[in-house]
């Protein structure tokens, strides 16, 4: 059998995390789908998959050759973008990733456009409040939001948000407001685990910068949580300005500690680099690094 076609069947099913999701992905009978993994495993020599009557994981080697085939197969899918030439009209699939609140309002809308654009694409989203590996999660766009490390993706700047200290004015009314960063620890603090900022509180200072290690009283796994938590009156968070500027507009929130905040951090669209590029992924991010380029929420005043 053709080897790109055993990879694919074999992504499809270690992804799908069994035989029968994967041939459905795949539009393949079951078994044609067992015997490609099979006929791949004698051909590699190891074992890629360990079977069980519920599930399908991979195995060690198979998570290593899961990585280089999703790559491997990434690069085939740009090269015929090549081919094909540069003014050929995307058609296949994109998996886009960002946080759960970003997404919902910027990357959505923006999906719809791109979509009623190009009729032959179709995306799929992974919307959380944590850093995801784009290669090992087999995704294709992700925006980040914050200082990027050094790393194989191209990056492109698209906005920025500054971090707010907020409460609702019943707690305001009820506890008072924090006047510096250090009485925070007389207050109730709400903090989210799974925000991709760092775990310290960090203030600016008179030029200098001093970090806070907070203590909260209520820990989530979201953001989402975080926001509601605090708009009912139970304490203080911290949160990305575009997380809290409706409530901040609409008076459910105030921001408090405004004279430490920190410079505004940036945003980032992300994908992995090529030589020749995708026209699925380029056609994408253009579009959407010119919206949120224009959207002045994304360009917060201090």
């Amino acid at each position: 059998m053709d080897r790109l076609y055993l990879m694919t069947v074999y992504v499809a099913v270690a992804e799908e995390q069994g035989f029968a999701a994967g041939a459905r992905r795949l539009g393949m009978s079951p078994p044609a789908v067992t015997r490609a993994v099979a006929a791949l495993e004698e051909r590699l020599g190891v074992k890629l998959l360990d079977r069980t009557t519920r599930h399908v994981r991979v195995t060690e080697a198979g998570q290593r050759y899961l990585d280089d085939a999703r790559r491997i197969i990434a690069e085939v899918d740009e090269a015929d973008d090549a081919v094909a030439g540069i003014n050929a009209a995307p058609r296949g699939h994109l998996t886009v990733t960002a946080p759960v609140l970003f997404g919902r309002i910027y990357i959505v809308p923006g999906i719809v456009d791109y979509l009623q654009r190009y009729p032959a694409m179709d995306i799929s989203t992974v919307f959380v409040d944590r850093v995801t590996n784009l290669l090992e999660e087999g995704i294709d766009v992700g925006v980040r939001i914050g200082e990027l490390p050094d790393s194989s993706m191209r990056a492109i700047p698209v906005g920025q948000v500054r971090r707010m200290i907020v409460a609702s004015p019943s707690y305001i009314a009820k506890h008072g407001a924090p006047r510096t960063p250090q009485e925070l620890e007389q207050h109730t603090v709400v903090a989210s685990s799974g925000s991709s900022v760092p775990p310290d509180w960090r203030f600016q200072n008179g030029g200098s910068t001093q970090s806070l290690r907070v203590k909260p009283r209520l820990g989530v796994n979201n953001n989402d949580s975080a926001i509601e938590a605090v708009r009912s009156g139970f304490g203080i968070a911290r949160l990305l300005s575009y997380q809290a500027a409706a409530l901040l507009a609409a008076g459910e929130l105030v921001e408090v500690l405004q004279e430490y905040a920190m410079p505004a951090v940036p945003i980032h669209i992300i994908h992995r680099d090529s030589r020749q590029g995708s026209t699925r992924i380029r056609s994408f991010v253009d579009l959407m690094a010119e919206r949120l380029r224009t959207d002045p929420r994304l360009r917060p005043v201090r």
